[in-house]
């Protein structure tokens, strides 16, 4: 005799929805299972640039240019004020990652490197063996002058010793997978590899310079700068603010430059309320002119919708 307890409707809809649950654990265990495997091989590729290099300069000029772009360009937010590397992201639930020694003292990962090795790493986000260097920004580094590229390696060739090591990269199982299935990109596969670098540009009040110094926001906020989720960071990360003009979007809240310069030196709004995720260790060293040609540049763009 069957039992009654078995064929009661509400058992059997409790057993389909079981089933459909372990069906779906287990489907998303082998997605992140194969989004992990793609992940491996993307780490892995290898990425051919015919990096041509810019000569190597060793002038007090160039050096101290090169200082100023290491301070104020993001460099010391992941390698650190001396260049031997830093923790920047340890979140304690398996996302932990460093960037590594770039001075040149003992556990450099730059000894050695060629004019090319230069170039490809920094504007490119490969490196010398073809491979994709993870979290490394070059988007916003790509578009340097040839002079600004020489002056940066020329500081860092320059720079007293540190000691450090190789970067970090631990990321998390759906981290990866994301990353697998190209829901997030390093800087290697954002970049147009055959953008020719950027003309000379005359540092001053211009929205040409302005337009230049942006260059340096274009990975957290965005080709149009109009912001949205930044690509690669944590879930917990805000939205990146929309820098073009208009109603509703951040430049609201800068009446004029020295509104605006005051963020960059203070790392707070008008109302003194924080601004979150901002390399504010590199923002506040910007020189006036560039801060007030940035800001001339952004009131200048056409308004966009966030994101």
């Amino acid at each position: 005799m069957t039992d009654p307890s078995l064929t009661h409707p509400g058992r059997r809809w409790l057993k389909r929805i079981l089933l459909a649950l372990a069906l779906l654990v287990a489907l998303a265990a082998a997605a992140l299972f194969a989004g992990d495997q793609l992940a491996q091989r993307k780490m892995q590729r290898k990425i051919d640039i015919p990096a041509r290099g810019v000569a190597f300069r060793d002038d007090a000029a160039a050096i101290e240019r090169g200082r100023y772009l290491f301070a104020s360009r993001g460099c010391v937010d992941c390698h650190g004020a001396q260049g031997g590397g830093k923790v920047f992201l340890d979140d304690g639930k398996g996302m932990r990652i460093a960037g590594p020694n770039i001075s040149p003292g003992p556990g450099s990962v730059v000894a050695g490197y060629t004019p090319a090795d230069w170039e490809r790493s920094i504007r490119h986000g490969v490196n010398p063996l073809g491979r994709p260097l993870m979290v490394m920004p070059s988007e916003d580094y790509n578009r340097f002058t040839d002079d600004d590229l020489a002056a940066l390696v020329a500081h860092l060739r320059h720079m007293p010793p540190a000691s450090g090591g190789g970067p970090v990269v631990d990321l998390s199982l759906p981290v990866r997978a994301f990353y697998g299935f190209g829901l997030m990109q390093d800087a290697a596969a954002k970049i147009d590899h055959g953008r020719p670098p950027e003309p000379p540009v005359p540092e001053g009040l211009s929205l040409k310079h302005g337009a230049y110094v942006a260059n340096m926001c274009l990975g957290c906020h965005g080709e149009k700068l109009n912001g949205g989720k930044i690509p690669g960071g944590p879930p917990d990360w805000p939205a990146a603010a929309n820098l073009t003009p208009g109603e509703g979007t951040a430049m609201t809240r800068y009446a004029d430059a020295a509104a605006f310069q005051q963020l960059f030196r203070s790392g707070t709004r008008p109302d003194g309320t924080p601004v979150r995720v901002m390399p504010f260790g590199s923002l506040r060293e910007m020189s006036d002119i560039d801060v007030q040609a940035l800001y001339l540049f952004l009131k200048s763009l056409p308004p966009s919708p966030h994101g």
